[in-house]
């Protein structure tokens, strides 16, 4: 093995000898993921500048896009044959396991139909629900009740706060699969230095509600436009023991949700506009960077990009050239939304409340507003009995 960056004792033309497995060594990551991606460029792939794990071959009729995760890959493309020269060409220099066609990946169960293609965590969320002795319990019609907003300390403190701690970790892998839940593990992870008892109630509620609904995925159809609409929504002053607001966004292809986000925002804003404004500059980060990637895939996206907000006054703001004195203080975020909106990569739109999909990431909803959004979302039940 070469010597590894920064490392001076080395002479010209010297190597490591290893004396035990590389999988042994700190280097080890770092030395697989250069060798890998070294083996990929030689043989026509190009890195992607935006997303370091993505890798793609666009020569000719040949297009192929592969996915690394450490040493596990996903390849999709244009073409069978190409697909099967590529796995014969990475098993002539690394000797992998061909499973075929991608049915269980990293805790994903995969289907697919002549329709679209199916990703849900069924299997996992079983698993938290045996661990937890949940699996015969009632279920739960939402995630949290209607309203809850956790606090730090109230009650007496939880018993086991590494149980909590395990439970919280485990839930936040669902995030890959179930929107739906997002805002709900956001507000549970805040405590996990040190839970109370009241936490660990709302974490029981949330395995209710996962209960009822274990086999909910997302849904990809196969024919969708390739065009972007994005959601971006707030809760001001939502944090009850810091009063910081909290961002919530969701971000389209056609009929299919690819991106989705909640975050408490790093400071304190003095009013409703202000927060919902350094929201709309975090999607418009996130719009920005997957056009970059659709770039990276070929993919002709029209523009500008539908931005649905719920907030006049942010809107007009991004509309308004001049600054005041409500606003000076935003200056980067009014920059950065302002020239995305000059440039035509995005169209501010209002949209009313009751249709907003990213008041979904934002809050707590009764049980019909939550199942109404719920359905705007592309999120659909497989194992569903029918009724």
């Amino acid at each position: 093995m070469y010597p590894p960056a920064g490392y001076s004792k080395a002479k010209p033309g010297e190597v490591c000898h290893l004396r035990r497995s590389l999988y042994g060594l700190k280097q080890a990551s770092r030395q697989w993921n250069h060798e890998f991606c070294t083996k990929l460029v030689a043989y026509g792939f190009v890195q992607s500048a935006h997303d370091s794990c993505l890798f793609v071959k666009h020569s000719g009729a040949v297009f192929l896009v592969l996915l690394v995760y450490v040493d596990d890959v996903l390849v999709t493309g244009s073409n069978l044959q190409d697909i099967l020269d590529l796995k014969s060409f990475l098993d002539t220099t690394f000797t992998i396991k061909d499973l075929g066609v991608a049915k269980y990946f990293l805790g994903l169960e995969i289907a697919r139909t002549p329709t679209g293609c199916y990703l849900n965590q069924r299997k996992y969320i079983l698993d938290i629900l045996s661990d937890t002795g949940l699996l015969s319990c009632k279920p739960a019609t939402t995630p949290f009740p209607a309203g809850l907003k956790l606090i730090e300390s109230v009650g007496p403190p939880f018993a086991d706060p590494e149980r909590y701690r395990r439970l919280i970790g485990r839930l936040l892998y669902l995030n890959l699969t179930r929107p739906d839940i997002t805002f709900c593990i956001q507000q549970l992870s805040q405590f996990v230095t040190n839970p109370f008892d009241t936490h660990w109630e709302a974490a029981l509620h949330l395995l209710r509600y996962l209960k009822g609904c274990p086999s909910l995925g997302l849904f990809f159809p196969a024919r969708s436009s390739l065009s972007f609409q994005a959601y971006s929504d707030v809760d001001w002053a939502a944090c009850q023991d810091s009063r910081k607001s909290v961002t919530g966004y969701c971000i389209f292809l056609g009929s299919c949700l690819i991106s989705w986000k909640i975050k408490k925002q790093t400071t304190v804003s003095r009013f409703s506009a202000e927060a919902e404004y350094r929201a709309l500059g975090s999607t418009v980060y996130e719009i920005q960077w997957l056009t970059y990637l659709a770039k990276d895939l070929h993919l002709d996206i029209p523009t500008p990009i539908p931005l649905y907000c719920d907030n006049q006054v942010a809107l007009h703001i991004m509309a308004n050239p001049v600054f005041h004195e409500r606003t000076k203080h935003l200056e980067i975020d009014c920059h950065l939304v302002r020239n995305q909106y000059k440039a035509g990569l995005i169209s501010p739109v209002k949209v009313p409340s009751s249709s907003q999909l990213a008041d979904l990431f934002t809050k707590a909803l009764g049980a019909g507003p939550f199942q109404s959004l719920l359905s705007n979302l592309g999120l659909i039940d497989i194992h569903q009995t029918p009724t």
